[in-house]
């Protein structure tokens, strides 16, 4: 047991509101606990916090933001939560949807406005993979870094005393529930006991935890080639200590996969190319797959493959859709991109059978041409077929972050299974149940981040009109 009871001699020292974790839900927690007037203790076991929000593309899914008005899109909360529940199949849970399909515009254009962090659109996402309108706000760069570093220069200039190298291993507690502390161990050996009138856990997912993933999500956990690709301190202890203190859980076998990511480098690869008319193939030469279908559930698509191997194919003018971006410069960098003139010549760098390759394009081609269906039902009409100079990256499916953990209401308090609130627990990001359903074809693009964002934004106002009562 991770729970213990509150010290008959007291703490080292005594905080209103203390976060736990320093990535995009627990900085955005932080901010909103700072703008209600707390003084906020962060702690990160990390001496550098990078965690899950580096590790991604930094993008956020949003409705009604003034950067999509600007833009020209209509959407709204309503608009949002139709698609979360579409693409769900209605798992998702209602009033957890419903939160984050209301408040997510106003988390983005809050720190837009309040903390200066430069959202932008990515205007070639639209309409993709469940979202029926752009909803993708990112960074300049494209990158999780970039999103991470704003948030924690935010932070700092807010007032939040974020502590590194702090790991939290254990939760003090009353016996109705209530929080009245945590103990750090910091990288030093030195051990921190600290009170507080409210606590916010944000310390990610279990993708980590090869045991709870087993467990809870048994489609990956005996995939024949299980491969994870997160933090390695995303052990879901939040959600650990949650179920101590007697909260609910829920959508626990829910999970972000990706299958595209490069084999064997580690780097994402830019889906765009897919998106756009380039396809997937595996060792054998042949498509398996609806590859824009789903995002998320692609990962166990190339998983199930000879070797848990794809490769995927596009041509120049894809190329052009991501020359530019971080990811696939590393990967020409690091000699990942295969090209060649012709498809034969290609298939031979690639080690796959030309003649499989060859009739897998020759088909491809005729479904653009709409002379013949795609046995996975994908539409090619709207694109041009692949031609001229071609290209491959070699790639795997992985576990990216579990969706599943801790149900909150709609201030992102944490809630016990006949619902009714522990009394000042708040929970967002990974640590929260998400608003992706159950399995892997749930997810909608950005909806980690997203749900991070706004849940975070709710739990730290909360937690701070809370510690000031």
């Amino acid at each position: 047991m991770t729970l213990a009871h509150t010290p008959t001699d007291g703490f080292d020292l005594e905080v209103p509101v203390v976060v736990v974790g320093a990535g995009a839900a627990g900085l955005t927690a932080a901010l909103a606990a700072r703008d209600g007037g707390a003084d906020v203790l962060l702690l990160e076991r990390d001496e550098n916090p990078r965690g899950s929000t580096s590790m991604s593309q930094g993008y956020a899914c949003a409705a009604g933001t003034r950067m999509q008005k600007e833009c020209g899109i209509e959407d709204d909360g309503d608009r949002f939560y139709a698609d979360i529940m579409a693409r769900t199949k209605g798992k998702a849970d209602p009033r957890i949807a419903r939160t984050v399909a209301d408040h997510s515009g106003a988390a983005i254009d809050w720190l837009v406005e309040a903390h200066d962090i430069p959202f932008r659109m990515n205007i070639a996402w639209a309409g993709f993979f469940g979202h029926s309108v752009n909803r993708m706000h990112g960074m300049p760069s494209r990158t999780g870094e970039e999103l991470h570093g704003a948030l924690t220069r935010a932070a700092a200039s807010a007032g939040v005393d974020l502590v590194t190298g702090a790991h939290v291993d254990q939760v003090y507690a009353d016996a109705d529930g209530r929080v009245t502390g945590v103990r750090t161990r910091r990288t030093d050996g030195g051990v921190e006991t600290i009170g507080c009138r409210a606590l916010v856990l944000t310390t990610c997912g279990f993708g980590a935890n090869r045991k709870m993933v087993e467990t809870f999500i048994s489609s990956f956990g005996s995939a024949p080639y299980y491969r994870y690709f997160g933090h390695e301190g995303n052990e879901g202890e939040g959600i650990q200590w949650g179920l101590e203190l007697g909260a609910a859980v829920g959508c626990m076998d829910s999970f972000q996969g990706y299958g595209a990511l490069a084999e064997p480098y580690g780097i994402i690869v830019n889906y765009e190319t897919v998106m756009h008319g380039g396809i997937t193939v595996n060792i054998e030469g042949k498509r398996f797959s609806n590859e824009v279908a789903d995002i998320s559930g692609q990962a166990l698509n190339v998983l199930r493959q000879p070797q848990g191997l794809g490769w995927i194919v596009f041509d120049d003018a894809r190329r052009a859709l991501v020359e530019e971006l971080p990811e696939f410069r590393d990967l020409v960098s690091l000699g990942a991109l295969r090209t060649a003139q012709t498809p034969a010549e290609l298939a031979a760098l690639m080690g796959i059978p030309a003649d499989a390759f060859l009739r897998t394009l020759a088909d491809v081609e005729s479904m653009a041409a709409g002379r013949a269906p795609c046995p996975f039902g994908r539409d090619f009409t709207a694109k041009a077929p692949l031609s001229g100079r071609l290209h491959a990256i070699r790639t795997t499916g992985a576990l990216f972050h579990t969706q599943g953990g801790l149900m909150v209401d709609e201030g992102a308090q944490v809630l016990r299974p006949d619902g009714t609130l522990l009394p000042n627990l708040f929970a967002g990001g990974g640590a929260a149940c998400s608003i992706s359903g159950n399995g892997v074809d749930g997810y909608l693009p950005a909806a980690g981040l997203g749900t991070a964002i706004t849940l975070g934004r709710l739990a730290g106002a909360s937690a701070a009109r809370l510690a000031g009562l």
